[in-house]
């Protein structure tokens, strides 16, 4: 089966957060002149159609005239079993599965069962920016421990400096397994190491892995609860569809926590702020593509990786950019320490003479300075406009 992934949609005055809502955002930071002609390509949402399955299902839903209360079926958490046992080898258990709106708002009801304010949290920066927001909003301090680079700039971790971290009284750690924004698939050794340190230390560990679907030929995610040792750690997962298929909009994620102790305590918070789980349409839209969504994401996936290849091709040759060709995900992060720009030059000549909007580095905090991220799950027409913007801003 071939998938049309080439095909342009209008999203403009869709009530899109990327091409529409991010205009308030840019023009107020960065005094943009003309911020209709921008090129959005920032936020990690797809500009493909989701897969025809999804929308077969939820409209199939929506031919029933009564959207009364309804529970997560058992067919659809069969999918979900079924899904990451044959993408990922991991026996998810039933019951072990915990319905949330999303990644974020989990890793929030996680913390907030697990911490007092005052805690403090760990995080491997330059990272995901909810790692540190979300804690900051409930008080906990915040431990950044930067990754270090290797040869190839490919991020890895610091073992002894995490050590020092952990030992300053931590009491959870969240990872981005793969990584965002650097794109990089965490080895087993790294993963064991990991999980022996919260072990040692008695830390939480979150493992935050949504980009996990969306893997590169030649590399092969795993699930850190599948690591040795993992049994015997204090560990729960935050998985979804919604990166994988474009999805977001449905809200739907979930947590795994196979340790019973951690389980109930993370449903007491739940039930005791009202949480519920996944809509109708929602259940309906993700019991689809873990069923027959596997050929759409390996197409979108190859299609992906030539993005990356061409932008790779392309910015390379300009002097002092490099492209960090990622492992994982859609979202590819650019060097471009060898301009000797600052970011603020950076995102001035992105965004009022390339007309193009991307994500500043510092995003992801200190240690991201100097980089910026692009999002390539678009059709490969956008991809060459993006390319043109990006060389203009520079020329």
């Amino acid at each position: 089966m071939t998938f049309s992934f080439d095909e342009i949609y209008e999203r403009r005055n869709t009530s899109s957060l990327k091409w529409d809502k991010f205009k308030d955002r840019y023009r107020a930071k960065y005094a943009v002149e003309d911020i209709d002609n921008v090129l959005p390509m920032w936020v990690a949402d797809m500009d493909f159609a989701v897969p025809q399955v999804a929308i077969d299902a939820i409209k199939k839903r929506l031919d029933h005239p009564i959207f009364g209360y309804s529970y997560i079926s058992d067919a659809c958490k069969e999918a979900i079993q079924q899904w990451f046992k044959r993408r990922h080898n991991w026996h998810i258990n039933k019951e072990a599965l915990i319905f949330h709106s999303g990644v974020v708002p989990a890793i929030a009801t996680i913390l907030e069962t697990f911490t007092e304010p005052g805690d403090k949290v760990c995080i491997s920066t330059p990272v995901y920016p909810p790692f540190f927001n979300i804690p900051k909003g409930l008080k906990l301090e915040v431990v950044e421990c930067d990754l270090t680079e290797s040869e190839d700039q490919i991020y890895e971790y610091d073992f002894d400096k995490l050590e020092e971290a952990f030992k300053s009284g931590v009491k959870a750690y969240v990872l981005c397994s793969p990584h965002n924004p650097g794109g990089v698939v965490w080895s087993k050794e790294t993963l064991e190491k990991l999980v022996y340190l919260c072990i040692k230390y008695d830390v939480l560990l979150i493992s935050d892995e949504i980009h996990a679907d969306i893997v590169f030929d030649g590399h092969q995610h795993i699930p850190t609860m599948t690591v040795e040792g993992a049994d015997q750690a204090k560990i729960v997962a935050c998985i979804a569809p919604t990166k994988t298929f474009n999805l977001a909009g449905l809200h739907a994620a979930m947590i795994v926590a196979e340790n019973p102790k951690l389980r109930n305590a993370i449903l007491r918070n739940k039930a005791a702020h009202g949480l519920d789980d996944w809509n109708a349409l929602a259940a309906a839209g993700v019991q689809a593509v873990y069923e027959k969504g596997e050929e759409w994401l390996d197409e979108m996936i190859q299609y992906v990786s030539r993005n990356i290849q061409y932008l790779e091709q392309e910015l390379n040759q300009l002097d002092g950019v490099r492209v960090i060709r990622p492992q994982a995900s859609y979202l590819v992060w650019i060097d471009y320490r060898g301009t000797g720009l600052s970011e603020e030059e950076m995102m001035d000549r992105l965004l009022n003479k390339g007309k193009l909007a991307l994500e500043p580095g510092t995003k992801y905090s200190e240690a991201g300075r100097g980089y910026l991220r692009i999002n390539l799950a678009c059709p490969f027409e956008t991809v060459k406009e993006g390319v043109e913007r990006f060389k203009k801003a520079l020329s």
